[in-house]
């Protein structure tokens, strides 16, 4: 094999694996004071690197699986196919959508410097997305409710149902007057591990209420309140899709809001509503052919989606429950009775930054190993914190682009133990929280040098990073923004969108964190350089 050939595949490699986390810009929310951080929060955008027109945005915050959910390769690529952007906020700038706290005027205040930093000036009017999970939950309603004409579609994630009193937040919904979802395709998702007909009764009671809704009310079967496995950001991107075949223009303006199409209720497929381990009581099918409880049904785009959501059930349907458990450093991690239910110390390494966790199959006390199991492998992953995996019993502290500022979560790492189950047992899911010292704050101090970063053209593809500690640690890397990623020590460009604004700021942080055992974390040093077009 040719060092050439041997190169590409490597560059290949590296914009496969890193390609999911770039967002190529990013803006301080300067309307708005985060509690979080007592700092403006950060609004970051994702472009498809193709596209030359910006046709809608799905818009997500700072809660928990969002930030997975829209860096999701499957995800990204069906939102490319539609030419679709991302945004994501952190902190959270608006949970229920309050106007009466001005969280409307925050949000279009979003759009419109990301339209202007990036070029791409319909970001202020294209159709949005709103999406959120649990706390989250209720904001994707009440967004739309309040901007009827500009929701495409939106996705609640393990959470609340319209108008309910159940909030994931705690915090009451704003109250709608006559303002209604009509029309607006709507998906509203709960678990089966955390299914509670208290949380849906709303959503029945609403669709009574107003016959011209469209809400798919859809089971995550074999599945909890913190996960989103690929099969579910699988369905979600393509409701998505189907949204937008169905309800934008086959031409939008640059300069003006998208008239968007009402979707019918009979338009639509119906389909019985999700029963626990049992087949449903009545066949789907179009909306005036379908023979079951209306009242409790679900609506669908069609046949197609209606037989993809049946087949999600039929994988955990009558299958056995499946537990997981935890060690670290071999022994068994007991389980807590809160919203984590596992929450060991953080016991690092010698490094100061890696360790061990591992996840085995065990009884319902979660502490003795299953001797009956799936033949499938259990697996741990990232859910959302500065986290990297390195193997399935081995991870590392990765700072990333939330940065150092945010006391609650700049330290705070969950992760899931999950199993896809095979034809005798269901899938399974367990979460688990770990949280750190932000600094190592005993020991010797250390201080990083970090070389500036030149500017640089369009046509160049890679810039080495050099920063050493005087401590001689090693020090890392990461892309707060810019169209770029890092592998090791240098920092490779991913291909620019074609409208975009020069010059493109990329922003580069390093850092080192010490350890517990006698030196201080670094103070983190940033710099920042900018791409131009020649």
């Amino acid at each position: 094999m040719s060092t050439k050939f041997r190169l590409l595949i490597f560059i290949s490699f590296l914009n496969l694996s890193g390609y999911s986390q770039i967002w190529q810009w990013s803006v301080k929310v300067n309307t708005t004071i985060s509690a979080e951080t007592n700092d403006h929060p950060q609004a970051f955008l994702w472009i498809p690197e193709n596209c030359k027109q910006v046709k809608g945005i799905v818009f997500g915050q700072h809660n928990m699986v969002e930030e997975g959910i829209l860096e999701h390769t499957y995800f990204r690529k069906v939102l490319a196919e539609l030419g679709f952007a991302e945004v994501w906020v952190t902190p959270v700038i608006s949970w229920i959508y309050d106007t009466a706290k001005n969280e409307d005027k925050i949000i279009e205040s979003v759009f419109q410097s990301l339209a202007e930093v990036s070029g791409y000036k319909e970001l202020a009017h294209v159709p949005i997305v709103p999406i959120g999970h649990s706390a989250m939950a209720s904001f994707p309603w009440n967004y739309a409710a309040f901007n009827p004409q500009r929701t495409l579609a939106l996705v609640s994630i393990h959470g609340d149902a319209p108008q309910s009193t159940l909030t994931g937040s705690s915090k009451p919904n704003p109250d709608w007057g006559n303002r209604n979802i009509d029309g607006i395709p709507a998906l509203f998702i709960m678990g089966e591990y955390e299914w509670w007909k208290a949380r849906i009764q709303p959503a029945y009671k609403y669709i009574a209420k107003h016959p011209k809704s469209v809400i798919t009310l859809f089971a995550d079967a074999g599945h909890g309140h913190f996960d989103y496995s690929d099969e579910l950001v699988k369905y979600m991107a393509n409701y998505i899709k189907a949204a937008g075949m169905h309800r934008l223009p086959s031409k939008q303006e640059i300069s003006s809001f998208t008239t968007l199409k009402e979707v019918e209720p009979s338009s639509g497929w119906l389909m019985d509503k999700w029963r626990k381990d049992s087949i449903p009581q009545a066949v789907p099918a179009s909306f005036d052919k379908f023979n079951g409880n209306r009242a409790t049904s679900s609506w669908v785009f069609d046949k197609k989606m209606a037989m993809a959501t049946e087949s999600f059930y039929a994988r955990a349907r009558g299958k056995k429950q499946q537990f997981i458990g935890f060690k670290q450093n071999s022994k068994i991690v007991e389980s807590l009775k809160n919203h984590a239910n596992f929450q060991p110390k953080f016991v690092p390494k010698a490094d100061g930054v890696t360790f061990n966790l591992s996840a085995f199959f065990s009884d319902s006390t979660h502490t003795k190993s299953a001797s009956s199991h799936a033949v499938t492998k259990l697996q741990l992953d990232r859910i959302c914190g500065p986290v990297k995996k390195v193997n399935d019993t081995t991870f590392q502290i990765s700072f990333d682009k939330l940065g150092f500022n945010n006391a609650k979560r700049s330290c705070d790492i969950w992760l899931l133990a999950h199993n896809e189950g095979d034809k005798n047992y269901k899938s399974a899911v367990q979460q688990i929280n770990i949280k750190f010292p932000l600094f190592n704050k005993s020991g010797r101090q250390q201080t990083i040098k970090f070389d500036a970063l030149r500017d640089v053209t369009a046509i160049v593809k890679t810039v080495p990073l050099k920063a050493v500690s005087d401590q001689n640690t090693t020090v890392q890397f990461y892309v707060k923004e810019g169209p770029a990623f890092i592998s090791g020590n240098t920092l490779y460009f991913s291909k620019i969108p074609p409208k975009s604004k020069f010059p493109i700021k990329v922003t580069v942080v390093a850092w080192q964190y010490g350890n517990q055992t006698g030196l201080q974390s670094a103070t983190p040093v940033e710099n920042h350089f900018f791409i131009k077009k020649e």
